[in-house]
């Protein structure tokens, strides 16, 4: 059995007072952009305000979305970056920005190539809602992409030797002469200086961040959020307080499975619907495309009115998604031996929620959905006891409005100009996703936008424009 891995955070002590890039927050985005930085000879520092690393990119469950992979045609799928760019603008109600999203699409491919020769494999394939064919990839043991990535994105870190520091919230983003020269930090109730010519904001969005919730969309502001404590928007107001242009603040995502009948709220990833689980309501009948759209399921879901749905789903799908393992180890699944065990437990008539799963199993048989249409996670029957289901409703999971960035991720003033030196990345930049974020779309957007980040930097040192 391999030894767990678990990361130090750097000594605080061993904190210098100029770096070449300071890089705000742990996720996804970035210690990718601190390594793509570090591989280009640059110095980088991460600076995580909370104790614990990985920010949201711990909680993703799905995959990572790209298309014109190896990996792909390893599992004979053909796909195009014309396709994949077609439904993400679709998905996103064709309000994306098409700069990034053409930059996100051409890229991402190449992302899976940049992991895969850090040893970071993802080498097997799903499909989340949105999506017309498979380019969901994901590690081959099927664990949820989240966790696996920080970890092995740390390691990388971990061997590159490069400083990462919890604890430390900065403040103020400075300038000289309009451009960037640093950060004000807040260090143990002190506050310090450090200095850099560049700044890149991987600080995530602001899903778990009421004041900004109520600001700009107060009927969510009662719903509960699947998002990490720390992410409440600081870094967007850091760049509005120096004059950054903000986007899409209203277009905030709610995520349509969440389990959320105890005292924490668990996203039942998109994965689970992907390999084939089915949404019923209370009399155990089906009642739309569970892989329409996340906005249009939620909006779905809420026309029942009886708070919340439930996923249904048998043995092979839980084999096909590890992260099943973990919600029923904390008590989220319900295990029925067969369908009228399993209607019981939650109430159904059983000859209704035997009569939808046969439904079900016809379509999938001619792959022909009549009922709502769903053409994609119909892979597999629902055959193979024991049966399981998981109530959900939704919840706050997703802004994507923030920093306006361009395709460089370089940081656009109001005025519509270039921030000289600031650069931002991930949840925190708006204008990708429009009105709709397709999952898998955001731990790509986070390897893809936290490497160009990273160049982008290397670039504007390089040119000595500061």
């Amino acid at each position: 059995m391999t030894e767990k891995f678990i990361f130090q955070a750097t000594a605080k002590e061993q904190l210098q007072e100029q770096y070449d890039v300071i890089i705000i927050g742990s996720g996804g985005t970035g210690l990718t952009s601190a390594l793509q930085a570090h591989e280009l000879g640059l110095k980088p520092v991460i600076l995580e305000k909370m104790p614990k690393i990985g920010g949201n990119t711990t909680k993703a469950s799905s995959g990572m979305n790209a298309a014109e992979t190896m990996v792909q045609l390893n599992h004979q799928i053909v796909d195009s970056y014309q396709d994949f760019y077609d439904d993400v603008y679709q998905g996103g109600g064709q309000q994306n920005n098409p700069a990034l999203l053409h930059y996100f699409t051409e890229h991402s491919a190449l992302a899976i190539d940049w992991l895969a020769a850090h040893d970071i494999h993802l080498d097997d394939l799903t499909i989340t809602g949105g999506m017309k064919v498979m380019r969901t990839h994901r590690p081959a043991s099927m664990a949820p992409i989240g966790g696996f990535l920080v970890t092995e994105l740390l390691k990388q870190i971990d061997q590159a030797h490069l400083p990462l520091f919890t604890d430390i919230k900065v403040t103020q983003i400075l300038q000289e002469d309009g451009h960037v020269k640093g950060v004000q930090a807040q260090i143990d109730g002190q506050s310090k200086t450090i200095l850099a010519p560049a700044v890149i904001l991987a600080t995530g969005g602001f899903g778990a961040g009421q004041k900004l919730i109520k600001k700009y969309r107060p009927d969510l502001a009662d719903l509960k959020t699947t998002n990490q404590p720390g992410a409440v928007g600081d870094g967007i107001e850091l760049a509005a307080a120096i004059g950054a242009q903000l986007v899409d603040m209203d277009q905030i995502q709610v995520h349509p499975t969440v389990q959320q009948d105890g005292e924490h709220p668990y996203l039942i990833g998109e994965a689970v619907r992907g390999e084939g689980a089915i949404l019923v309501n209370k009399n155990g009948e089906r009642f739309v495309n569970e892989l329409d759209t996340r906005k249009n399921v939620t909006a779905a879901i809420n026309n029942l009115k009886e708070n919340g749905a439930t996923l249904i789903f048998d043995q092979s799908v839980r084999e096909r998604v590890k992260a099943i393992e973990f919600y029923d180890h904390i008590g989220l699944v319900k295990t029925g031996q067969n369908l009228v065990d399993l209607a019981q437990q939650n109430n159904f008539a059983a000859d209704i929620l035997e009569q939808t799963i046969q439904t079900w199993n016809q379509a999938v048989q001619k792959h022909q959905d009549n009922e709502y249409q769903r053409s994609t996670g119909m892979e597999r029957q629902l055959t193979q006891a024991p049966y399981y289901s998981i109530h959900i409703a939704p919840a706050v999971h997703y802004t994507m409005g923030g920093i306006a960035i361009n395709a460089n991720t370089q940081v656009m003033s109001q005025k519509g100009e270039v921030i000289p030196g600031l650069y931002a990345a991930g949840e925190v930049a708006g204008g990708l996703h429009g009105n709709n974020r397709i999952g898998g779309n955001s731990i790509a957007e986070t390897i893809i936008f936290g490497r160009q980040a990273g160049q982008q930097v290397f670039k504007y040192l390089q040119k000595g424009d500061k």
